[in-house]
């Protein structure tokens, strides 16, 4: 497999895009990873597992461990294996569109509790970064159609929130991303440019070049430049929480800690496939795998193209010398040298903890870890992990203006980080369609810890292409269509150990 900085157009499965004569890398996706160079896959952590920010202001919630019937049916029309935003909002089109149609929805643990409740709350749109990246593997016109799409995305995140009301602390404002370095601060230059040349949508993106000013904008001391526009923080878990009970209301079928096993060819009878799950069977004509980064557990054909990792994210309380009217008010992507990334959510419109996500030195550490202990691949039990917590503190002191010399009380500064599994796509862009050589099998997976820019698009467009409907009319970027060819190509780009859990 090629290693980071490699990729061509035969493999797409750049995690950074260099400048000639210079080994500075920029980030290109959300939370800057790479896939491994081994493939590895296994079932969502039964116990033990870490509890989010997200998940702790939920814990006396019935939908946790909501099972619409007692007993699990042993039929339905379509089976959806996952309840996260994919999951729900897969269901949530399914609903519409075939309301007399059967649909019942698997989760291995409690609702919401995989990558979705797990995030860092961002719905972040790439309007630029990712360009450099995508066009050097897909060409320009798919690599601004993937950047539209997130726009799109957004845009029909919002609205939903929006239109229905929902009480999830959606916030809608400026995003940054800040380069802290001058050669990565040149490097997200030429590819703005080179974005805006190709015909790309810019016109929303304010853009500060000069340091100085850079600094004042975002109150982070060593900003060499600054690329703003609109982008959205949430809590995801209460808002993927009021699409499903909508889903349930409406027919739909949940059944949490129920682990599916595996999908056979069924036996007889007029149903297509059979999920074998630990309460039973269930027969279908269709199923939806929602599943992300355990979707290889479930599909063998996806070992090493969809590979599992843990990242960290971190709450900080903010000392009291910049709460208040002093907080901060923006989101971030913070590009650090060596492709790192910051992602920091402020939450200003809610309680004002800061949370900090991406890909620091410390979660890169973690990653060599986890290379050399595969068997963790799987572990959202991990929390706290020290080196993550060391990055995030040196950020915090060495680059918010007004936190370093901060007086801090009991409560305040760094209280709590968790893991959630992200699933590393080799190409970096999600896998959208039926299965080949399996007609009613469907999935929409492998978001690289990027899903919440994707899913409000793919998991509707999944449901419509189930429909009839073609590829083109539902809208999204060719590039995530799945299919024979692509498969057979990302296969060719790992290795062959699978260590499955």
């Amino acid at each position: 497999m090629k290693q980071a900085g490699e990729s061509g157009p035969e493999l797409g499965g750049a995690g950074s895009i260099t400048l000639p004569n210079s080994s500075t890398t920029l980030s290109v996706e959300e939370y800057a990873s790479q896939p491994t160079d081994q493939t590895r896959t296994g079932f969502p952590k039964q116990g033990g597992q870490s509890l989010s920010y997200w998940l702790q202001q939920v814990r006396s919630d019935p939908l946790l461990d909501h099972r619409t019937t007692e007993a699990l049916p042993d039929d339905a029309d379509t089976v959806i294996i996952g309840s996260g935003i994919t999951g729900t909002l897969a269901a949530r089109e399914h609903l519409s569109i075939w309301p007399d149609k059967s649909v019942v929805v698997l989760e291995a643990r409690e609702f919401c509790s995989g990558a979705t409740g797990r995030n860092a709350g961002h719905c972040k749109p790439d309007q630029w970064r990712g360009f450099g990246k995508f066009e050097k593997v897909y060409g320009k016109e798919q690599a601004i159609k993937i950047l539209n799409n997130e726009a799109d995305t957004w845009h029909a995140l919002i609205s939903y929130v929006r239109e229905n009301n929902v009480d999830c602390d959606l916030w809608v404002g400026d995003t940054m991303d800040v380069p802290i370095d001058d050669k990565v601060a040149r490097l997200s230059k030429e590819i703005f440019d080179r974005y805006e040349e190709a015909g790309g949508r810019i016109d929303h993106v304010k853009v500060t070049q000069d340091p100085v000013e850079a600094a004042r904008i975002t109150r982070i001391k060593d900003a060499k430049a600054c690329y703003a526009w609109q982008a959205s923080t949430l809590q995801p878990w209460k808002l993927t929480a009021h699409i499903m009970r909508g889903n349930v209301e409406t027919g739909a079928n949940l059944q949490t800690y129920t682990v599916a096993k595996s999908v056979t060819k069924s036996a007889g009878g007029r149903r297509r496939w059979t999920v074998h799950t630990k309460r039973g069977d269930i027969a279908c004509d269709n199923v939806i795998h929602a599943t992300n980064a355990y979707s290889a557990a479930l599909e063998p054909a996806l070992e090493g193209v969809i590979t599992p990792k843990p990242h960290i994210c971190t709450k900080v309380v903010p000392p009291r010398a910049v709460s208040g009217s002093r907080a901060i008010r923006n989101s971030y992507g913070v590009l650090l040298p060596d492709g790192g990334l910051c992602s920091i959510n402020s939450r200003c419109n809610a309680d004002g903890n800061v949370l900090f996500g991406g890909s620091n030195p410390g979660q890169q550490a973690l990653d060599d870890w986890v290379a050399k202990h595969p068997e963790n691949c799987i572990n959202d039990g991990l929390a706290d992990v020290k080196g993550v917590t060391d990055c995030v503190r040196h950020f915090i002191n060495g680059n918010f203006v007004g936190w370093d010399d901060a007086e801090y009380g009991p409560g305040e500064g760094i209280q709590y980080s968790w893991s959630g599994i992200i699933g590393l796509s080799v190409d970096g862009v999600p896998l959208v369609g039926e299965l080949p050589g399996k007609p009613g099998q469907w999935i929409c997976a492998g978001h690289h810890g990027h899903g919440m820019a994707r899913a409000f698009t793919a998991a509707p467009g999944l449901v419509k292409l189930m429909s009839g409907q073609t590829w083109e009319s539902v809208g999204l970027p060719d590039v995530y269509q799945i299919a024979a060819g692509r498969l057979e190509k990302l296969k060719k780009a790992t290795a062959s150990r699978v260590a499955t859990i």
